[in-house]
Formats: structure tokens, C-alpha cells, sequence
């Protein structure tokens, strides 16, 4: 690369369900190596759930064409503002399907100098005529047929481009011999772990890692960095700033499909936000909120300068939503990224707790071999399963005093927040940065 072109700016695209969210850990680690923040951009698709069937519009939910069509304006975006030629995409999950059907019949061959797959199913969650025969998670779907097709070369992926994937070893929940883990019990899937490999790509397993820290974890990072530079990171660590400033999106849910309400990322207008420091052993409020604004069009609830080393709580209060209190451990790095999502209340219970608190882990899951989990006392808390990492929260039902101190801990690192009251219409979540 001529110097000039030394930093190529990187498009990170989220997976199903997901946010733009989830890759500020991954931008903090490429900023600790010296990538320049403008050159760093995370899209955000409105309705990030896929169809059922990609030939039915299905209200709330993306088609791969409309998602195809959502990257591809966002990489116009990018090289208009950075002058650059080409881009460097690096996606998880199902946003590799929207890398790969952008670079094989959107244009992006002409566009994208590298791509990064981490953990995309690109052989099927499942392959079967009977379950979602037109499913993108189908491997015999329509999607991943015409995906998987080999060219001339007998390659998977398009020449021109150079393609890294990443995945996990056998403990990737979407790579499993039965549906189990996808409510699909008796369903043999026909999937095995190298689902995400390609011919034609550099195919790397990481061992031990679950299907988010294909590309969220510091491992992935490394071999993402190592993929797009030609040398290793010079650290693996998030390198601390002295001074902060956060921002980001607050979302909601829109349709209930009977079973719950789905996740958008459309902006909350109206929405009411407050932020208070924290002290980091109890959870109590430091004094009045520090940070307080009315949500716009554009959904954005700061900035906030941040003190380095301080807990925060985010408070989300809006029409049709539970007030919303989120717990996070001290930032160490700015981001426009810390993108908020109210909760809706749950459906009324026969014997509800006195409050609910959720520990949440967005960029991986939790592992009761592998990790140190706890939440208000318990470790492991009891719905953390055993086997296959496969679940990112894990729920503390507060029965004997609304309001107390809640503690949780994943791995060293520490939350408290208190337990609102569920009978007042709130909702505690800890988010995890790691």
C-alpha cells in the first residue's frame, strides 16, 4: 500500500438481530493499533431480523437484496467521504451473506479490496427442502445455492477480492448437528463445523470460541488485523484514553410477532435520556444525572464526556417502553457506538418477581467451562447452560427487596446496579463490554 493508503477505511457489518453496537470493542482495539477513528464504520440496518422466506415480505424484516442494497450505499457513503477507492468490509454472521452477495453481483467486486467473515454460516445453519426452504440460513436455499456456486476456478468466493474466514472449532451454536440450540430439536441439520469455510479463502479456525467471538473476541482480532496488514497487532489489549466522549442511537422494538416484540434500529424519537455516575460497588447514583437529553430524529442521546474509570447508568424512559436503566462498567476509549435500546415489558406473570435484572453479553456468550459468570450471587447463575456456548444473557429474578444492590461479574469484569422496582414498570439490564 502506498502511504496515502496505508489506513484503507473498514466498513464493519453487524449479524441478524444485531447493531452496529457490538463492534466498539473491535474499533477500540484498531484504534489502540493506530487505525485513525475516521477510517472506522459500523452500519446499522433499520431491520436487522432476516425473512422467514426471502420471497415474502415480512413486515419488520430485511430481504438479503434489501440488505445487499443497504451495504452497498453505505460503501458509497464511505468512499465518497474518505476519497478512497476501495474498502476493506469485515462482517459476523449473517452480514457475510450481505458482504458476499454485494461483492458477487451488487458491484463490489470493483469496490472491496478485502473481506472478513467471522462466523457466517456460509454452508447453512441448516440445509433441508422441508424447514425454510427459502430461508437465507438454508444452505440449500436459494441464497447460499447461488453464493456457493464455484466458478471456473472451482473457488466459492469471487476472484479479485482477497477473503479471510473465521470460526470456531465445535462450539458454535449455528454449527451443530441437530437444531437443538435453534429450537429446532428434531431437526438433523445436515451442518457441520467448517460451515463458514470457503474455497478460494483463507479458512482459519480459532479454537474455543463461540459464534460471536469469531468476531468480537481479541483472537479474531488478531487474525482479522494480521489478514488486512501482513503482521501482527502490536497489542491485543484496549489501550485506555484520558479524556471521553460517548454517543450513540437509542432503538426500540417494533412488530410483536406473538412470541415478542423484534428488534429495530431505527431511531427513538422522544425518547427521554438521563445518565448517572455510579459508585462502582453498589450501584447508588453519585448525585443528579450528569447528562440528560430528548431524543431526536437522528436518535442520538449525547455526546457525554465521560470520566475515565467512572460507572455509568443510562436511563431510557419512552411511551410503550419499561423506563429502561442500563448499567456499563467504565468506558476506556471514546465511541460514537454505545448505542442504547429500550426494553419493552414483559407479558404479565401468574408470581412476578419483585424486579428483573439481565446480565447481557452482546459480543459473545456465556460458557459455564470456560468463563467465570455471575449474577447476584450465583456463579454460574442456573439458566447458563452446560455444552455448547449458546446463550448472551442470563436473567436474576429479585424476590425479597426491590431496590437493593445487584452484583454481577463476567470474567473480571464488575457491574452493580440497583434492583428497580418491575411493579412500577422498570427494567434493569448489565451490559458488558466484553
Amino acid at each position: 500500500m502506498s502511504p496515502t493508503d496505508s489506513f484503507p477505511p473498514i466498513v464493519f457489518v453487524h449479524g441478524n438481530g444485531d447493531t452496529a453496537a457490538l463492534w466498539s470493542t473491535t474499533v477500540w482495539r484498531f484504534e489502540s493499533n493506530g487505525w485513525p477513528r475516521d477510517r472506522l464504520h459500523a452500519l446499522d440496518l433499520p431491520y436487522p431480523l432476516a425473512r422467514d422466506d426471502e420471497h415474502t415480505p415480512q413486515p419488520g424484516r430485511t430481504s438479503s437484496a434489501e440488505h445487499m442494497a443497504f451495504l452497498a450505499a453505505e460503501v458509497e457513503r464511505v468512499r465518497a467521504a474518505t476519497g478512497a477507492r476501495r474498502v476493506l468490509l469485515v462482517a459476523n454472521s449473517r452480514g457475510g451473506f450481505a458482504v458476499r452477495n454485494y461483492v458477487a453481483r451488487g458491484g463490489g467486486i470493483h469496490t472491496v479490496s478485502h473481506a472478513v467473515l467471522g462466523g457466517t454460516p456460509n454452508h447453512g445453519v441448516w440445509t433441508s427442502t422441508e424447514h425454510l426452504p427459502h430461508c437465507e440460513f438454508n444452505g440449500a436455499g436459494p441464497l447460499l445455492r447461488a453464493l456457493n456456486a464455484p466458478g471456473p476456478d472451482g473457488h466459492e468466493v469471487p476472484p479479485g477480492v482477497a477473503w479471510l474466514t473465521l470460526r470456531s472449532d465445535d462450539n458454535d451454536k449455528y454449527c451443530q448437528p441437530t437444531g437443538a440450540l435453534i429450537g429446532q430439536p428434531q431437526l438433523a441439520t445436515g451442518t457441520r463445523p467448517d460451515s463458514p469455510a470457503l474455497r478460494g479463502a483463507v479458512n482459519v479456525v480459532v479454537p474455543g470460541v463461540d459464534h460471536r467471538e469469531t468476531s468480537f473476541g481479541p483472537a479474531a482480532f488478531a487474525h482479522t488485523w494480521a489478514f488486512l496488514t501482513g503482521a501482527p497487532p502490536a497489542t491485543l489489549e484496549i489501550v485506555p484514553e484520558p479524556q471521553l466522549r460517548l454517543d450513540g442511537k437509542v432503538s426500540g422494538f417494533g412488530i410483536d410477532n406473538r412470541k415478542g416484540f423484534e428488534p429495530t434500529n431505527l431511531p427513538l424519537a422522544g425518547a427521554l435520556v438521563e445518565v448517572f455516575a455510579t459508585d462502582p460497588g453498589t450501584g447508588e447514583r453519585l448525585g443528579p444525572a450528569v447528562h440528560t437529553r430528548t431524543v431526536g430524529t437522528d436518535g442520538r442521546w449525547g455526546p457525554l464526556r465521560a470520566r475515565p474509570g467512572q460507572p455509568y447508568e443510562f436511563v431510557i424512559t419512552a411511551e410503550g417502553y419499561a423506563v429502561t436503566h442500563l448499567y456499563r462498567s467504565p468506558f476506556p476509549r471514546s465511541s460514537e457506538l454505545i448505542h442504547l435500546r429500550a426494553e419493552r415489558l414483559p407479558k404479565p406473570a401468574a408470581a412476578p418477581p419483585l424486579s428483573l435484572v439481565t446480565l447481557s453479553r452482546p459480543r459473545g456468550y456465556f460458557d459455564r467451562a470456560r468463563d467465570r459468570v455471575m449474577l447476584d450471587g450465583q456463579c454460574p447463575p442456573p439458566d447458563v447452560p452446560a455444552g455448547v456456548a449458546a446463550v448472551s444473557t442470563t436473567v436474576a429474578r429479585v424476590t425479597d427487596r426491590a431496590g437493593r444492590t445487584v452484583r454481577a461479574e463476567f470474567n473480571g469484569e464488575r457491574i452493580a446496579g440497583l434492583a428497580w422496582p418491575l411493579a412500577e414498570g422498570h427494567l434493569v439490564t448489565f451490559e458488558l463490554h466484553h
